[in-house]
């Protein structure tokens, strides 16, 4: 048995939330949570959320024991960049990219 959830367009860099999801990929969901929960990422919290959503699609799916459960497959796409620009001196202006990010986690039952 299988769940999943997935975040569209979060406004996180996907370089930096790579480094926050390696760190729970093929934990087991509670350890996953408590790693997140210590951790001083910004995504991270984003991250743990996402998983609370997908144990909550487990359930509702009918797992026989979500304590059971483990992270499974879990990663990170880069979504649309917002771009924007700043003035600078002389006229001119800079580019500022603003990256976004699509997360995607798979649960599966541990046999």
């Amino acid at each position: 048995m299988e769940a999943s959830a997935r975040l569209s367009l979060a406004r996180l860099s996907p370089r930096k939330t790579r480094l926050v999801v390696d760190m729970v990929r093929g934990k087991g969901i509670q350890d996953a949570l408590n790693i997140l929960r210590f951790s001083p990422q910004p995504s991270a919290k984003l991250v743990a959320k996402l998983l609370s959503s997908a144990v909550a699609n487990a359930e509702q799916k009918g797992a026989a024991d979500v304590d059971r459960l483990f992270v499974k497959t879990i990663y990170v796409d880069g979504g649309a960049v917002l771009k924007r620009f700043v003035p600078r001196a002389m006229g001119r202006a800079s580019k500022i990219r603003k990256p976004t990010s699509h997360i995607s986690v798979v649960l599966a039952d541990k046999k």
